[in-house]
């Protein structure tokens, strides 16, 4: 079955539905590198100004690190532009419709993990196995160091074992490129 077959045949041009959902996935799959490398260098990095209050404590209800998720939603909206013949005409690349798709699902999937399972912004569960323990331990083990520099677990979906994470730690420790609080190690 193609888009072309359906009342989406602007959408869709001539893709077939399995081409489609590939290219979410895919999407999906990528974010989580763009994810990792973005907080890495760029929130740990230059744009440590608005990611600095996720890091420390307060009651807050917003942070200005939720301006991240804008850019991740302008981000989104703009493949959506992209992919529009709607907005475009026939300049429209219908691709980037399903690649917005994916960004903007690869945002619910973090906003329901990250912001709702590891720091239960929304609910609170505290899982006590499986990966969704991995998933809060690596990142509980990411906010163990202190300011910018250093750190483990970057990503947001995909957890390392919190063990190699710790001993990873301990290194950035004893080579002093990162500052980690005792607790979050030696426990």
């Amino acid at each position: 079955m193609h888009f072309k077959d359906t009342n989406f045949t602007s959408i869709g041009s001539d893709m077939s539905i399995i081409s489609i959902i590939l290219i979410v996935l895919a999407t999906v799959f990528i974010m989580e590198w763009v994810a990792w490398s973005s907080h890495k260098y760029i929130m740990h990095g230059w744009g440590w100004g608005w990611h600095r209050d996720h890091h420390e404590p307060h009651n807050n209800a917003l942070e200005k690190n939720d301006l991240y998720g804008i850019v991740g939603a302008v981000m989104s909206i703009s493949l959506f532009v992209i992919g529009s013949p709607l907005m475009l005409g026939d300049n429209a690349w219908a691709p980037a419709t399903w690649i917005g798709l994916g960004v903007m699902f690869y945002g619910v999937i973090y906003t329901v993990v990250h912001d709702g399972l590891v720091h239960q912004r929304y609910f609170k569960y505290v899982p006590r196995r499986g990966y969704a323990k991995r998933l809060v331990q690596a990142h509980k083990l990411h906010h163990a160091t202190i300011g910018k520099e250093g750190g483990v677990s970057f990503g947001f979906v995909f957890a390392r074992d919190p063990a190699a994470l710790k001993a990873d730690l301990k290194k950035q420790r004893a080579a002093g490129t990162a500052i980690v609080r005792d607790a979050a190690i030696d426990a």
